[in-house]
C-alpha cells in the first residue's frame, strides 16, 4: 500500500497526521517554512517512533519504515504534483488558511483537506479552482490516540470527494463522522462552550483547574478535564476559535478575560510550560 500524502504545517497537529499516515504506508512529505521548527519536528517525530518501539507498539525495523517515509519540505512548491491527499495544518487564521490552501490547490492533489476546527468549508474555499475536491478533515490531539475524523461537507464538496475521505479515515485507522458545514461543525462548538465555561469557573473563584478537571473525569467519564484539554489544544487555538464562533453566534462564545489575558502572557498550555498547569517536558505537574 503507497500513495503520497502531504502535511502542510508541522506544529502539533501536523506533526500528528504526518506520523498516522506513515504508519498507513503513505509517503509522507511534511511542509514547514520556519527552519528552526522544521528541525524541532524531526527530534519529535523521532521521539514519538522511539516511545512506540519502547511501548511495543512498533517494532525497531517497522519503527524506522515509517521514519523513512516521512521527508520534510521547506516549501509547497518543492512538492511535486498530483499528490493522492494534502492537508493543512496551520494556524486557525481565515487569511493563512486561505493563502496555504491556493497554494496547495495548484499542486492538484486527488483530495484536498484542511485540519481547521471551526472556520467553516465555504470560506476557506473561496478562490480554490476545484472546490469540489476540498473538504474538511479535522483530527484530534494527540492524533495517534484519538479515533474520531469529523469530515466537514461543504455546499460543493462532491459526493465522491466525501466517499474518498471516508476511505482516507479507514485507511487511517479512524472512525469517521460526517457533519454540515457550520461554524464549529459539531465537536469544536460543543467542546469549546464546556472549555470556556470551565474558564470563567477558574476566574469566578469556583475550585481549582484540578478539582473542575477532576469533577469532570470522575462525574461524567470524560477522559480528560476541559482545563487540562485546554492547555493541550493550546489556549491560543482555543481562543481563536472562541473569535470565531462568537463572530457566527454572538456573545455565548465570548472568551472570557481571563483566557485572553493568559495568552497575552504566553501562557500557552503544554507547548509554552504554563497554562492552566505547569508542564515540564510535556509532563502534567
Amino acid at each position: 500500500m503507497s500513495g503520497r500524502f502531504v502535511v502542510v504545517g508541522a506544529g502539533t497537529m501536523g506533526l500528528g497526521i504526518a506520523y498516522v499516515a506513515a504508519g498507513a504506508g503513505y509517503a509522507v512529505e511534511l511542509v514547514e517554512v520556519d527552519p528552526g521548527r522544521a528541525a524541532d519536528a524531526s527530534v519529535r517525530l523521532a521521539a514519538l517512533w522511539e516511545r512506540a518501539v519502547q511501548r511495543g507498539k512498533l517494532g525497531a525495523e517497522e519503527a524506522a519504515g515509517h521514519r523513512e517515509r516521512v521527508v520534510l519540505r521547506p516549501a509547497l512548491g518543492e512538492v511535486a504534483p498530483g499528490p493522492d491527499v494534502i492537508v493543512e495544518a496551520v494556524p486557525e487564521r481565515l487569511d493563512l488558511k486561505r493563502a496555504v490552501l491556493r497554494e496547495a490547490a495548484a499542486r492538484r492533489p486527488a483530495l484536498l483537506g484542511s485540519n481547521t476546527s471551526s472556520i467553516p468549508i465555504t470560506e476557506l474555499a473561496t478562490g480554490l479552482d476545484r472546490p469540489e475536491a476540498f473538504l474538511g478533515l479535522h483530527f484530534f490531539n494527540p492524533v495517534w490516540a484519538m479515533a474520531l475524523l469529523e469530515i466537514v461537507v461543504g455546499p460543493a464538496t462532491a459526493p465522491e470527494t466525501t466517499d474518498a475521505a471516508v476511505a482516507l479515515a479507514g485507511r487511517l485507522g479512524k472512525d469517521p463522522v460526517v457533519v454540515r458545514d457550520m461554524p464549529g461543525f459539531a465537536t469544536s462548538r460543543l467542546g469549546v462552550t464546556l472549555g470556556l465555561e470551565a474558564i470563567r469557573m477558574v476566574a469566578d473563584g469556583v475550585a481549582s483547574p484540578a478539582d473542575i478537571d477532576k469533577a469532570m473525569v470522575l462525574g461524567y467519564r470524560h477522559p480528560v478535564g476541559p482545563l487540562e484539554l485546554t492547555d493541550l489544544v493550546g489556549l491560543d487555538v482555543r481562543l481563536d476559535i472562541a473569535r470565531t464562533l462568537q463572530a457566527a453566534y454572538g456573545d455565548r462564545f465570548a472568551p472570557p478575560p481571563l483566557l485572553a489575558e493568559m495568552v497575552a502572557a504566553g501562557k500557552l498550555g503544554k507547548k509554552s510550560g504554563q497554562g492552566f498547569y505547569t508542564w515540564e517536558g510535556g509532563v502534567k505537574k
